[in-house]
């Protein structure tokens, strides 16, 4: 900093810089203050967004839990309207299963596939895919069934597609892979019900 030699000089460097500079000061902080104000707004709205998106999900719950599939319409409408969002994954999930205990496989068949193309969650994603498989097997769609297996990547999942390969290889009478698909099964750790299940099949 220059050196003054009296406090007049001072005050003078004071008033000049501030002739020159004190316009930009005074915009940056109203653009400092109105940026964070800002934020703090949209920060605010996408919490009033997420809080009214979950109690609309928890209202879609209570429809399918208290009326099944003739809540699909509300539930869809919910979709629809939250396409983006996890939330409307689960909703779509909730809706299939509804959908199958009422016997509308092709309608829930058309919810796991959305489900398997919107969700960003790996985890989601492959349950949408083997009970798309079971439904596909259950209406003896047994190669389209195995591709979607073939889709599944997560190997948390490993024995649980394995099991289902075994139950679709035996429904086809394949004796063999099944056996085969049930080892591996239980190889990937699942439970007590696929070894019954391998012991059926022993020679």
């Amino acid at each position: 900093m220059e050196a003054y030699e009296t406090e007049e000089q001072q005050v003078e460097a004071i008033k000049s810089w501030w002739k020159e500079n004190g316009k930009a000061v005074v915009v940056g902080g109203v653009v400092g203050i109105g940026a964070i104000l800002g934020w703090k707004y949209y920060q605010s709205t996408k919490i009033e967004a997420k809080e009214t998106t979950s109690i609309s999900y928890e209202k879609t719950l209570t429809a399918l839990q208290n009326s099944g599939a003739e809540a699909a319409e509300s539930t869809q409408a919910f979709i629809t309207a939250h396409a983006k969002s996890e939330y409307a994954v689960l909703a779509a999930l909730q809706l299939a299963k509804v959908q199958v205990d009422a016997g509308q496989l092709d309608a829930a068949l058309e919810q796991l596939n959305w489900v398997a193309s919107n969700s960003k969650d790996e985890s989601l994603i492959a349950t949408a895919q083997v009970r798309s498989a079971r439904i596909q097997a259950e209406q003896t769609q047994f190669n389209a069934a195995l591709a979607t297996l073939a889709n599944v990547k997560p190997t948390s999942w490993a024995a649980r597609v394995a099991e289902l390969k075994g139950d679709i290889a035996l429904s086809q009478g394949d004796v063999a892979t099944a056996r085969t698909a049930y080892t591996e099964a239980l190889q990937a750790g699942m439970n007590q019900a696929v070894q019954m299940k391998l012991d059926d099949l022993a020679e």
